[in-house]
């Protein structure tokens, strides 16, 4: 809504594109002098981008056309939303989700190890970088790996960028893996980076408030290892502060990242998004806000479901 009161709107670029039209007509001489647009032909152009109307009425089309599952046509592709979103949507799928399998399966043991070792050499060593890396923003992190990994001044050992190269329909079964696994690693790194902090010093804190409790000391009692005292009793208490948040994370990494698809020109969601801010393609980017907030609201059901999982005091009546 407030982008469509921002100047270089669709309508005005079209206008533009029609002087700038008229103007090279005129120096090609065929017409002798710069035409002036035609009222007509600027109504004409309103009534194509819908803009012949007050914003509230084109807001309750929008949500009538919606309601039937209608997200409107894209001014830039000239195709349907739905088909423009669901062509970029696997390529966010893929590099969130592994981006965040990588991190809970990485973050969730080592912070149960932290607080086994709580105020080791390990544990500050490991707090020190883990905060270093929760200090930089994963799309200056990617664009730091470039720099250095990506063939400029310092090492040529990954891409500049992509989802594939271009010769990847040409390249053996083997060659394709290694091809994907080459535009992997850089991008899931930054999509890990983010949320790694957070959430190893979640668990951390939880696991150690958790040993701290009467139960585990009873556990303790009873002659039962220590092992089994912490994965079979005090993991489980502990996750599930970890489980509230992970239907939210989850709906957020299948959104696509704007700004680590922008630095490594990864053609999702994110990158969608941006483009379509940039250039007013105003029902792409009505498209995507809903396949967000959908997202979102089924991120918090899972978080929900997970919830009644982890903890038997909670059930849905």
């Amino acid at each position: 809504m407030i982008l469509q009161f921002v100047p270089g709107g669709p309508l005005e670029m079209a206008i533009m594109q029609m002087r700038q039209g008229g103007q090279q007509s005129g120096e090609t001489g065929s017409s002798g002098t710069t035409q002036n647009i035609p009222q007509e032909a600027i109504e004409e152009l309103k009534k194509y981008y819908g803009f012949d109307k007050p914003v509230y009425e084109r807001y309750l089309i929008w949500i009538g056309n919606l309601a039937k599952f209608d997200l409107g046509k894209s001014y830039k592709y000239n195709e349907p939303v739905i088909d423009v979103i669901t062509e970029r949507f696997p390529v966010s799928i893929y590099f969130g989700l592994i981006g965040f399998i990588l991190t809970y399966i990485v973050c969730i043991p080592l912070g149960v190890y932290k607080a086994v070792k709580n105020g080791s050499t390990f544990d500050m060593l490991s707090s020190v970088l883990v905060f270093i890396g929760y200090s930089i923003p994963g799309f200056a992190f990617g664009g730091m790996m470039l720099v250095l990994f990506g063939g400029g001044s310092f090492w040529d050992v990954f891409p500049l960028g992509g989802f594939r190269s271009d010769d990847w329909e040409s390249l053996s079964t083997m060659g394709k893996i290694l091809d994907q696994i080459h535009h992997t690693i850089l991008p899931v790194i930054c999509y890990m980076i983010g949320s790694f902090a957070t959430l190893t010093i979640l668990t951390k804190n939880s696991v150690i408030e958790n040993l701290s409790q009467d139960y585990i000391r009873t556990a303790y009692s009873k002659g039962l290892t220590e092992k089994r005292v912490i994965f079979g009793h005090a993991l489980r208490n502990s996750l599930i502060p970890i489980s509230t948040g992970l239907g939210h994370a989850l709906s957020l990494v299948l959104a696509g990242s704007i700004l680590i698809e922008r630095v490594f020109n990864i053609d999702g969601m994110g990158l969608l998004g941006f483009t379509s801010i940039v250039e007013r393609d105003y029902p792409v980017v009505m498209g995507i806000l809903v396949i967000s907030t959908l997202l979102l609201l089924i991120g918090n059901i899972i978080s929900d479901i997970l919830y009644a999982i982890v903890d038997p005091r909670i059930r849905f009546k």
